[in-house]
């Protein structure tokens, strides 16, 4: 029998490496409050994460903080293993050797794309890298055209070669496709990852959009108010939700108040219950009021001209219908079959869909909803 050997190789350091970092504007327009609190954060080589979150969120903070736009008040950047950003440390942007894709393409007019693509090579450096990455980004044939005589999809491609004509290991990507129309952004979005791996370079990528962050990124760091709640595969984020704020927002998921009673959790719209043992303090629950997370497809809905519940918009999403029901102060989505057909201001009840699974938080632990009827 062959005896396997431990491996000797060592670890790859990680690209982007954040350990603690804290950041605030200053400044009369400022509230002084902290954009970014106590993120640490790691990317590995040849990798693309997200950072996910609603506006406001630091994001794109986030994002200047590696570049060198902005310094951090507390904590260590690092890339490819150098400290770039510390307490007694600071880089400025043009020697940490990262390439920028911003939203609005930051292209120079006056230069043509062949000039555009090769403004980050230094002197004497060979322009074939240039010349290959318009080649592999469909720009091939109109290097002799200025930034206004190419379309939208065109330019942002144009943006990318640019970033990576140097030979950057590292691309920040700042909501880059969010000016384009849907087809172009949808086929730019799906060529990024090819790209990126063809190059050799990893990359960070700022949205907003869950599904676009879900559908092309290896991980994806959900940010709220400044903190980071989660970074992990889209899978993980998916199955296992750190924080009910995850769930909300990555998977537009509802959330309903919920108590222990026995061994069952009571919700305003029905019963769950616990998939293995309840928890030992599920009598004494502790501060922290308790959450469920339930999804779209979770809910179910009765047409009742004597309910509190009514129908306060839809969208059509071509296989069903998408409901938004105004219940109790709350705002639930509901995913519904189209044969499900509820007008705008209809009265209706609103009851947990029995079986389907949900998640209580704090602690994430999976629950399915009981057979009951509504409570």
């Amino acid at each position: 029998m062959r005896i396997a050997q431990p491996s000797t190789e060592l670890p790859l350091r990680p690209q982007v490496e954040l350990s603690g970092l804290w950041h605030r504007y200053r400044g009369p327009a400022s509230s002084g409050d902290w954009t970014l609190r106590d993120i640490d954060f790691q990317l590995r080589p040849g990798e693309l994460v997200g950072l996910l979150g609603p506006s406001g969120c630091g994001k794109t903070t986030l994002l200047r903080l590696i570049a060198g736009f902005e310094r951090p008040d507390r904590g260590v950047v690092r890339i490819g293993g150098q400290e770039v950003a510390g307490p007694q440390r600071w880089l400025p942007p043009e020697r940490r050797g990262v390439g920028m894709v911003f939203q609005d393409y930051a292209l120079f007019p006056h230069l043509d794309a062949w000039r555009n693509a090769c403004f980050g090579l230094r002197r004497g450096q060979d322009s074939s890298r240039a010349a290959w990455l318009l080649e592999l980004l469909g720009l091939k044939g109109l290097e002799q055209r200025y930034p206004h005589e190419l379309s939208g999809g065109q330019r942002q491609r144009l943006a990318l070669a640019r970033a990576l004509a140097p030979g950057s290991a590292l691309v920040l990507l700042d909501e880059p496709f969010s000016n384009l129309d849907v087809e172009v952004r949808l086929r730019l979005r799906a060529e990024l990852p090819g790209v990126l791996a063809r190059c050799g370079a990893s990359g960070v990528i700022v949205t907003h959009d869950p599904e676009e962050a879900l559908a092309i990124c290896d991980r994806v760091a959900v940010l709220e108010a400044g903190r980071l709640h989660q970074c992990a595969s889209p899978q993980e984020l998916v199955n296992c939700p750190a924080t009910a704020f995850v769930g909300r927002f990555v998977l537009q998921g509802n959330l309903l108040s919920a108590q222990w009673q026995g061994h069952r959790l009571r919700t305003p719209l029905g019963w769950l219950e616990p998939e293995g043992p309840a928890p030992l303090d599920a009598a004494n629950p502790g501060e922290e009021p308790l959450q469920v997370l339930l999804s779209p497809q979770g809910l179910e809905l009765v047409p009742d001209d004597s309910a509190e519940a009514w129908v306060v918009g839809r969208e059509f999403l071509g296989r069903e219908w998408l409901y938004q029901v105004q219940s109790d102060g709350r705002r639930l989505r509901l995913r519904l079959p189209l044969s499900a057909d509820y007008e705008r201001g209809q009265r209706c009840r609103l009851h947990l869909r029995a079986g389907e699974p949900a998640r209580l938080f704090p602690g994430g632990q999976p629950l399915r909803a009981a057979a009951e009827l509504p409570v």
